[in-house]
């Protein structure tokens, strides 16, 4: 898991942000997947660890939407960004 982590850290096609609204100061977790849908959360709080990695965009958004994450309106591309 640990290398397919760094491979999209490298590798990414988009990002997202999405935060945890109920909290006194928003907490923001950090979305990036590749082309063929894998997926890594990444927690910027915590030095940018990895907090949850899945085979699918879908599985890794019901992880965030379970912990009543709210998906930030837009996705930054890996395009846009270089």
């Amino acid at each position: 898991m640990l290398s397919h982590a760094q491979n999209l850290a490298d590798n990414w096609d988009f990002t997202e942000l999405w935060i945890d609204p109920t909290a006194s100061l928003p907490y923001v977790l950090i979305l990036l997947s590749d082309s063929s849908g894998k997926s890594c959360v990444y927690d910027p709080n915590q030095n940018y660890q990895l907090v949850f990695s899945s085979d699918t965009y879908e599985e890794a958004k019901l992880w965030l939407l379970e912990d009543e994450y709210e998906r930030v309106e837009g996705r930054l591309t890996a395009s846009v960004a270089a």
